[in-house]
């Protein structure tokens, strides 16, 4: 696993009414501050990527549908510098990713349905100088390819 990425397994507690899932708690080991919540969707087969952040972690959940999700290590001095990571995360797999500053992500929709994703940035977002730099998903120095592995 990349240096400084942690993975909190999600509990889905059902009955008869429905479904209860805990994504984060202030007093989870994963949790470090809090700065907003989001909601963004992925069309099946859809790449959202790559980018990173140098102030803000990620803390990443697919709370419908499933998602291929990916983080690349280009951080000098990491002891996993040039390491991938691919987790199945959603329906089938819930749980919470937390991706650490300047850790490319992104993801693939690999569900049939749209995915939906819940994102616990540690920072607000800034519209006037945004912390996000992005990359071409598919032209790039990352040694990773979207592309479904058949076998």
């Amino acid at each position: 696993m990349i240096d400084g990425v942690a993975i909190k397994m999600l509990k889905v507690i059902p009955d008869e009414r429905g479904r209860l899932m805990e994504i984060l708690r202030s007093d989870d080991e994963i949790f470090t501050q809090f700065g907003q919540v989001y909601m963004t969707t992925t069309y099946p087969g859809v790449v959202k990527a790559w980018h990173y952040h140098r102030k803000q972690d990620d803390l990443i959940a697919c709370v419908r549908g499933m998602i291929k999700l990916v983080l690349y290590d280009d951080r000098e001095g990491s002891p996993t510098r040039g390491e991938v990571n691919e987790l199945f995360v959603g329906d089938h797999d819930p749980r919470l990713v937390r991706v650490p500053r300047m850790v490319y992500h992104g993801w693939k929709c690999v569900s049939l349905e749209e995915a939906i994703i819940i994102n616990a940035p540690t920072m607000v977002y800034d519209y006037v100088g945004p912390d996000e730099f992005r990359i071409d998903p598919h032209e790039n120095d990352i040694p990773y390819t979207w592309e479904r592995k058949d076998g």
